[in-house]
């Protein structure tokens, strides 16, 4: 899964376990092995060679949290490593995470890490997506306007003056993907799912969408603002 280049490689965790959905870890690590960031890329979870814990977090530079199913349910298998999570970005560490990676940063439940919360995009005013299959939503991303895969996502709900890059909007103005600090670390969370591969689409008849640049966008952007 690594990938080999000058230098040394630094640890990023891909969560994968019962608070992720099949396909959603894979595409994440996928992601950041295909990058140009040096990262030697493993999954940790329940069932992993390397366990979700603060000493797994300590050696790593990024931890990422992948979609998945419901809130609530992903909150209580991952609650109680929430004071780890929190801890190993406040330090320094990097937070990745998409659709409900994005949930999990917020506070109702989550680790708490936004300047803000979250909520349902589809339940705010304006939302151009009403339910919560799968579908292709349109955003503005750097002024671009792009369609990306999207499963019933978050959208990003800042409080004023709030430490945060917004890099795409919904098309009702609503934060769809945004890096924001918090400690001495940074938080890169997304609603849509730039990182889905071609399968995705196909398995629910969708138009394919090639988005790997915003979802690289998204990981460089946690890097460098």
């Amino acid at each position: 899964m690594t990938r080999t280049s000058g230098g040394r490689r630094r640890l990023a965790l891909v969560y994968r376990g019962p608070a992720a959905l099949l396909g959603c870890p894979e595409a994440v690590a996928d992601l950041l092995t295909s990058g140009p960031w040096n990262l030697d890329v493993r999954y940790t979870g329940p069932r992993e060679a390397l366990p979700l814990s603060a000493a797994s977090l300590s050696q790593a530079v990024l931890y990422a949290q992948p979609g998945g199913g419901t809130l609530d349910s992903a909150y209580r298998f991952l609650r109680p490593m929430r004071r780890a999570i929190r801890a190993f970005v406040r330090g320094g560490g990097h937070y990745l995470g998409f659709c409900l990676g994005g949930y999990l940063a917020g506070t109702t439940p989550g680790f708490g890490l936004l300047p803000g919360d979250t909520d349902q995009y589809i339940a705010t005013v304006g939302a151009t997506v009403h339910d919560e299959g799968s579908t292709v939503v349109r955003v503005t991303w750097r002024g671009s306007p792009r369609h990306v895969y999207f499963q019933d996502g978050p959208v990003f709900l800042l409080e004023a003056g709030a430490d945060a890059r917004i890099l795409a909007r919904y098309d009702n103005g609503a934060p769809a993907a945004l890096v924001a600090g918090f400690g001495a670390g940074r938080v890169a969370v997304t609603g849509p799912h730039p990182e889905a591969t071609d399968d995705w689409y196909a398995d629910h008849g969708l138009p394919v969408q090639h988005t790997l640049d915003l979802a690289r966008d998204l990981v460089e952007s946690m890097w460098r603002e």
